[in-house]
């Protein structure tokens, strides 16, 4: 199977320690393709439910259900929680795709939370 950069997996991330996102649920691939195609080592950023307080935080991005990323409620791409995982020993379900303009945003978040890119302003 080849992963692409933007899927939506079901994973299983347990277990987890503290305050790490856990249990199975979709998460986003977000390791570019060439790893994708040559180590069994991804990063991911776990979905989560949608919610008002969730939806401020500038490192959420929101990611509404299509047809074509195979979600079925409001969901946020937490990139605080971003995380390596081993795909095959993890991977439970492939879901779909998000789009350009969701994996930008999340390429944004993603650079505000390694430091990459100021904080995002309003």
């Amino acid at each position: 199977m080849k992963l692409k950069r933007g899927m939506i997996l079901d994973v299983n991330l347990d277990p987890t320690l503290g305050s790490e996102t856990g249990k199975i649920r979709p998460c986003i691939v977000v390791t570019n393709n060439i790893y994708n195609e040559i180590l069994p080592i991804i990063q991911i950023v776990p979905l989560t439910a949608w919610n008002e307080k969730k939806a401020l935080v500038k490192t959420n991005v929101e990611i509404i259900p299509t047809q074509e990323n195979g979600l079925i409620k409001k969901s946020i791409a937490d990139c605080l929680q971003t995380r390596p995982i081993d795909f095959e020993k993890r991977l439970i379900n492939i879901r779909g795709t998000i789009n350009e303009e969701e994996i930008k945003k999340i390429d944004d978040a993603l650079m505000v939370v390694f430091g990459i890119k100021q904080v995002l302003k309003n």
